[in-house]
């Protein structure tokens, strides 16, 4: 299943688009204003001159980021009171677009900030983190609940037909009014003051359930006392496990790092099965455990606050007040898709165990399969069905030729992209590879590139915008990848995964999306779109991984430079569906988790045993499978409750439904090619959330998208009829 975080979700941020902050400036709209001294020396609170306003890593230090956030919701918020205090009649110009240029120098900060506190954190930045993120839920509060500034946007809502907008104006001036809305503008003085009591505990404990994962990953690494114990792994992997524990000053060890997800990749080529299982045990129990670090207190403490802000927005439920915004609308949507594909899932899922019980009787294993046996057995089923080792693919996915040769190649045939390296912008780490993006030519842009997995970066793949592209402030996109790859040993090559190739197309899907919009107004570049309908267009993006065209330009053995051969190519493909029944069921499991949680109408929203809660949910939903737990447990669910999925974890399958109908509307169109990637590019992707996401789905399909191809992906039995993501 797909590990995209997509942008990460900036705590306490302006709140009127999605969770995401505006980005900063361009120099053509941000008036130069009188600095302090503070303010000269801080290099956040001054416009980079770096191309494209990139940001000035080099010139960046800790101590610049609290009195940054400082001053810079000082002035955001005197030029909010300004629009709202004005004595002149309120017009589209002095009142939306004002507020569009508004708090430009504390979004640049926002930006930087909590993207490095995602990539490249430490004890400064966190808490840093955890004292800012309640202030900016308070600034964005003194915004959205400022009562003269709401009475403009209604006034010009309410008299939207005599202003002559044009129709991207027009739908931002209804995302202003609708945004303040959904905030809570139009409630008593009394409520306003719960509201903003509600969403400052939020903010922190956010911020403390996302701090708590990363310290709890990162002490659940499980220590290993002997080379003979990791029997399984390769030669770079053992090498990456010493590495590791030197780091720690565990000299003579080995350390099993984990990752954000229940299921951890040594678990499929370890033959020590009691290692297999205190490394899937000590994945399962991270933030449940006791310590400073658990978050069952926390996540009770959540899905409450959360539940009461509903209620008092008037919503039965948080999922009913997420939905809404959302492409799916409503919670029986949602509901109505779950339940029809988790049946089937889940009895696939147990007809992939009968067929590995029967490998382990006929090897005369003597053990049941568990949990932590499920991928090691997984791929031994695979090699006597396919004869086929997914490690024998490996050697042909060498990182940076998956980059330059596979996904920039794929860029280039279907978008007419290139991609030019520049060494000489500063980094944020040394791991980081930074590229200049032409369009046919001509510079438009800037992608950066950031492999490794690392202490300081949360664990997951995602996408995350430095600079939005908008024509209002003059500004072209600046747009970063990352992914969380285990570092070889200094020398050797990276050698991928084929999920790790699958990511990597995936997220630069999220990239596109940001580098190709052409949208005027900030609120709607790139991936500001739904929530679940921003995974689609990265979702497509995967289908050019295997696409034969690209294959072969970029699988090659790292070390004879010969291309994948055909054999191994079929035998890869003929596995497509193979043990999809476990990754449908794991992903619906925590999908179904979320829901769980927050459909929780307000009466029935303080929990005390969080994980009791758990059991019993998935028992409900008919996916309590113990082979198959949830991709992620309640305690480690980063993406609901510290990320910006909370009950939008499903936005996953509702895009795939979308994904798949496209993925066959390329064959249709004869595949890879620059018409065809022209044309999604100009109907879909351009236009970021500039016109309504599914009205932009029609005129890119010529119709709504059928549910038939994604259950055909997935080994599913088709329905009769049926359609999905409207």
């Amino acid at each position: 299943m797909k590990k995209a975080l997509m942008a990460v979700a900036v705590a306490g941020c302006f709140g009127l688009v999605a969770c995401a902050a505006k980005p900063p400036s361009a120099s053509t709209a941000e008036k130069p204003m009188p600095a302090s001294p503070a303010e000269t020396a801080n290099p956040l609170l001054q416009l980079s001159e770096l191309p494209y306003h990139y940001p000035q890593f080099d010139k960046i230090k800790d101590e610049h980021f609290a009195p940054a956030f400082e001053i810079g919701m000082k002035q955001g918020k005197a030029e909010v009171e300004a629009i709202a205090d004005s004595k002149e009649a309120p017009s589209f110009d002095n009142t939306i677009v004002a507020l569009e240029k508004s708090g430009l120098a504390l979004n640049r900060v926002n930006y930087i900030f909590f993207n490095l506190t995602a990539t490249n954190t430490n004890d400064t930045l966190q808490k840093i983190e955890a004292d800012v993120s309640p202030k900016l839920s308070a600034y964005s509060d003194s915004i959205l609940l400022n009562e003269k500034l709401f009475a403009r946007v209604k006034t010009l809502h309410d008299n939207v037909a005599q202003l002559g907008l044009d129709a991207e104006s027009a739908r931002l001036l209804d995302r202003y009014y609708t945004n303040f809305v959904r905030a809570g503008a139009q409630l008593s003085d009394a409520d306003k003051d719960k509201l903003r009591d509600y969403n400052e505990q939020l903010a922190k404990l956010n911020t403390q359930f996302q701090q708590n994962v990363l310290k709890d990953t990162n002490e659940s690494a499980v220590v290993v006392d002997s080379e003979a114990e990791l029997d399984g792994l390769d030669a770079n992997e053992i090498a990456g496990a010493r590495d590791a524990a030197n780091a720690r000053g565990l000299s003579g060890k080995f350390l099993i790092t984990l990752q954000n997800t229940t299921g951890q990749p040594p678990l499929t080529s370890l033959k020590n099965r009691a290692l297999r299982e205190r490394i899937y045990k000590a994945s399962l129990a991270r933030g449940s455990h006791g310590g400073d670090a658990d978050n069952t207190r926390i996540v009770a403490q959540i899905v409450e606050l959360r539940a009461k802000r509903a209620a008092l927005l008037g919503y039965p439920n948080h999922a009913a007040y997420q939905l809404e915004d959302g492409t799916a609308k409503t919670t029986d949507a949602v509901n109505q898709l779950l339940a029809q594909i988790a049946p089937a899932a889940v009895a696939n899922a147990k007809k992939e165990a009968a067929d590995m019980q029967k490998l382990l009787d006929k090897q005369k294993a003597g053990y049941k399969l568990q949990a932590w046996d499920w991928a090691y057995v997984a791929e031994q089923v695979r090699k006597q069905r396919y004869d086929f080792d997914e490690s024998q693919m490996r050697p042909y996915f060498e990182m940076n030729n998956v980059l330059e040769n596979g996904v920039f190649f794929m860029a280039e045939k279907l978008y007419g992209l290139t991609f030019k390296e520049r060494s000489d912008l500063p980094k944020y780490h040394p791991d980081t590879r930074v590229f200049e993006v032409f369009k046919d030519g001509v510079a438009f842009g800037i992608f950066i590139f950031d492999p490794f997995k690392r202490d300081s970066k949360q664990g997951g793949a995602w996408m995350n915008s430095y600079v939005d592209q908008s024509d209002l402030l003059g500004y072209k996109p600046v747009v970063a990848n990352h992914l969380n790859i285990p570092k070889p040993p200094a020398g050797e090559p990276v050698l991928m995964t084929a999920d790790e190739v699958n990511t990597a197309f995936h997220e630069f899907g999220h990239a596109i999306h940001g580098l190709l919009s052409n949208v005027k107004y900030p609120m709607f570049s790139g991936t500001n779109v739904p929530r679940d309908f921003v995974e689609f267009p990265s979702q497509v993006h995967e289908m050019w991984a295997t696409w034969p065209e690209v294959l072969a330009h970029y699988a090659k053995h790292y070390k004879t430079g010969e291309p994948m051969p055909q054999v191994l190519v079929d035998k890869m493909k003929a596995t497509e569906k193979f043990n999809q029944g476990f990754a449908t069921t794991e992903y619906l499991a925590a999908t179904l988790l979320d829901q769980a949680w927050h459909q929780l109408p307000v009466d029935k929203a303080k929990v005390d045993d969080v994980l009791a809660f758990e059991a019993a949910a998935l028992k409900q939903a008919g996916v309590d499978y113990v082979l198959v737990p949830p991709r992620y447990r309640t305690t480690y669910f980063s993406h609901v409750f510290s990320g910006g999925y909370s009950a939008g974890y499903y936005a996953y399958i509702w895009s795939e439904v979308l994904d798949a109908d496209t993925v066959e509307w390329f064959k249709e169109k004869g595949g890879l090619s620059r018409e065809n990637g022209q044309w999604f590019a100009d109907h879909l992707l351009s236009r970021g959330g500039a016109v309504d996401a599914m009205q932009l789905y029609r005129e890119f399909r010529g119709r709504d998208a059928r549910i038939e191809p994604l259950l055909e992906r997935r080994g599913l039995a088709a329905p009769a009829k049926g359609k999905a993501g409207k």
